[in-house]
Order: C-alpha cells, then sequence, then structure tokens
C-alpha cells in the first residue's frame, strides 16, 4: 500500500522556496538598478567634462562658447576666399582661444556634398551657392540659412569660343550648351534662354563641372560654356572667350553662408562669433584684392593676376537676410521645378534664419 502525502504541507514548502526566490531577484535586481544610475551618472559627468579630440560632445544647455570647450566644425571650399582666408589667417581660432574651443576645418569640393556632410552632422558651418541648399532642402537637410554674400552678376556669363559664329542669346537654340547641371550657372540658363523668347529645352545641355567643361569647350566639343568666377577669368585669358552675355538683369549670383539647424539652436552665441570673424575677413578680402589674388593663386592653381580679375568683379559682404533676397531664392527654386530638377515646391522662408533681422 502506498502511503499518500498530505497535499498542504508540500505546497507551503514550495511556496516558501519559491517567495524565498522573488525576494532574492529583487534584491539582487535593486542593487543592479542602483548600480545602473549611480554608473549612469557617473559617465554623464564624465561626458560633460571630456573637451578636445576628434568628436566632442556639444553641451545642448551651452548658450555661450565661453560656457564649455566645444568644437566648431568648418566646410569650406578652395575657391571660397573668404573661408580660405578665415583659415588660412587663423582668426576663428584665436576668437574662440579663451574659451578653450576648437575648430576643425574640412575641405569639400563643391556645395553638394558639403550639404551631405551637414545632413550627416558632420559639420555645423558652410559657404555654398544659390543652387546647393535650394536642393538639399528639398532633401531633407536640417540646415538654416543664417547670411548671404552678394558675390555679383558679372561674376559669371555664357561665353563662346572667340571666334564662334554664335552673336546672340538667340542663336544657341539647338546648340549645346555646357554647364553645372542645378548649379547657379542652369538658373543663368534657363533665365538667359528666356530673354531670348527660348525654351529651356531648346537648347542641348551638357551636364559638365568646371574642369571637365573647360576641356570641351576648348576641344570645340560644345557651342557654349554658362561658368562663374574665378574659372570664367582664367577661360577669358586663356582661350579669349567671348561673352554673350553675364547675369546682369537675369540673375542674382548670390553665396550662402549656412548652419547646421543643431548648431543654431544649441550654440547660437558660436554662430554670431563666427559671422562676426567671416565678416572681418571678407572686409579684409573686399579691400585686398590684389593680395587675395596672390594667396589663392597656389590654393586654386590659377595665376593671380587672372584671379585680380575675378577679385575686382565681385561683390562682398556677409549679410543679413532680407525679404526681397528669400523672394529671389525662392524664384531660383521654383525655376528648378519647372524644368523638373526639383522634384516638390519648397518654402525657403522656412529655413530663413530670423536672430538676424
Amino acid at each position: 500500500m502506498f502511503t499518500k502525502f498530505a497535499p498542504i504541507p508540500l505546497l507551503g514548502i514550495l511556496k516558501g522556496i519559491l517567495q524565498r526566490f522573488q525576494q532574492a531577484r529583487i534584491r539582487n535586481f535593486s542593487l543592479l538598478f542602483a548600480f545602473g544610475i549611480g554608473l549612469s551618472f557617473a559617465i554623464s559627468a564624465c561626458s560633460s567634462a571630456t573637451t578636445g579630440g576628434n568628436s566632442a560632445v556639444t553641451p545642448t544647455a551651452v548658450q555661450s562658447p565661453a560656457a564649455s570647450a566645444i568644437e566648431v566644425r568648418i566646410g569650406y571650399q578652395k575657391a571660397a576666399t573668404v573661408l580660405n582666408a578665415l583659415k588660412a589667417k587663423e582668426e576663428l581660432e584665436k576668437a574662440f582661444s579663451a574659451s578653450g574651443a576648437t575648430v576643425k576645418w574640412t575641405e569639400f569640393p563643391a556645395g553638394p556634398p558639403m550639404l551631405e556632410a551637414m545632413n550627416a552632422g558632420s559639420i555645423d558651418f558652410g559657404y555654398t551657392g544659390e543652387a546647393p541648399p535650394i536642393f538639399a532642402q528639398a532633401a531633407g537637410t536640417p540646415f538654416v540659412y543664417v547670411a548671404y554674400d552678394p558675390w555679383g552678376p558679372k561674376a559669371e556669363a555664357i561665353v563662346v569660343p572667340k571666334d564662334s559664329p554664335i552673336q546672340n542669346l538667340t542663336d544657341l537654340k539647338g546648340k549645346r550648351v555646357a554647364f553645372a547641371k542645378g548649379s547657379n550657372t542652369n538658373y543663368l540658363i534657363v533665365k538667359a534662354l528666356e530673354k531670348a523668347g527660348l525654351q529651356y529645352s531648346d537648347i542641348k545641355p551638357a551636364f559638365l563641372p568646371p574642369a571637365d567643361a573647360r576641356v570641351a569647350f576648348e576641344g570645340n566639343n560644345v557651342d557654349a560654356w554658362a561658368i562663374w568666377d574665378p574659372f570664367l577669368a582664367a577661360a577669358e585669358k586663356a582661350t579669349g572667350a567671348r561673352t554673350l552675355t553675364d547675369a546682369t538683369g537675369l540673375a542674382p549670383n548670390r553665396g550662402y553662408y549656412l548652419a547646421a539647424k543643431s548648431f543654431v539652436e544649441k550654440q547660437p552665441a558660436a554662430l554670431k562669433t563666427v559671422l562676426d570673424r567671416v565678416n572681418k575677413v571678407s572686409d579684409w578680402a573686399k579691400n585686398n584684392p590684389a593680395e587675395v589674388a596672390k594667396f589663392l593663386a597656389p590654393e586654386l592653381g590659377i595665376d593671380a593676376d587672372v584671379l585680380e580679375v575675378a577679385e575686382r568683379r565681385r561683390e562682398y559682404g556677409v549679410l543679413p537676410l532680407t525679404d526681397e533676397v528669400i523672394a529671389r531664392q525662392q524664384q531660383i527654386a521654383d525655376t528648378f521645378q519647372k524644368i523638373d530638377l526639383l522634384p516638390k515646391r519648397i518654402a525657403v522662408q522656412e529655413i530663413a534664419w530670423k536672430e538676424n533681422k
């Protein structure tokens, strides 16, 4: 005969064991949770105190560059006179030296890759022509227009070989015209054709960057070329290129200083320091075209006398955005949408910095 075990005492024993196990788990979890909180505070304290290095952390509460040692990351191009000179003169480093902030410079071949870097969070501030920020805004890049450079309509033009039979804009019908797609000269082409009573579809576009376009132009593989300085001045001297029209009355040909939205929001004092130093160097460049030309010559591989021509026909300034400037930039964006280069309409006003008004 088998003896039956009493069920109640056995259940009581099992219940007691389970309660002790659960209490032990709770104690262990509490200890681990407390340790984790303490470790988090310790890491946060260490992170807040860390400065320098290749990837500095920007504190979200900082309102002044003097409050913490930050890293200001600038994107520049060799042909961008002011930022190139600012880098060489180390004026920005001097401005931030008291706060311990550092400046990191990254060179880009053109505006679009610079804005791609801004979209990736790699740079805080940069300068481009009119077109790149339009396409970047359409792509959702988080940036803000913070100032503009007047540059000027005489600093870009549509040129033809000196012995070309093309004498006016209407003669461009059916011709192969070189220019950088989606650039400021792309806009110039559209407006020039409109002035001549032609459509964009009346020409054969050859989308080429400046270096390739120069080769095609000199080899008579294109009939005309829309280009900006200093490449324009270089082509005029080397080939005797003849100007059909510059941008006067057609396109503003401005440059824009841009900043990452996060930089504008988290480091407004640092941004104003950058703009102040950019403005000082811009004033220097405006008053010293020959010196600027000598400085840029080895950087660009273009003779100083050619660069001086370009310097003397351009305008300088780090100017606050106005309703008129924003409206003209909007016209350029709408034109690119009209010729199907822009997938959707954008509103430039939405990303114009309000603090500088």
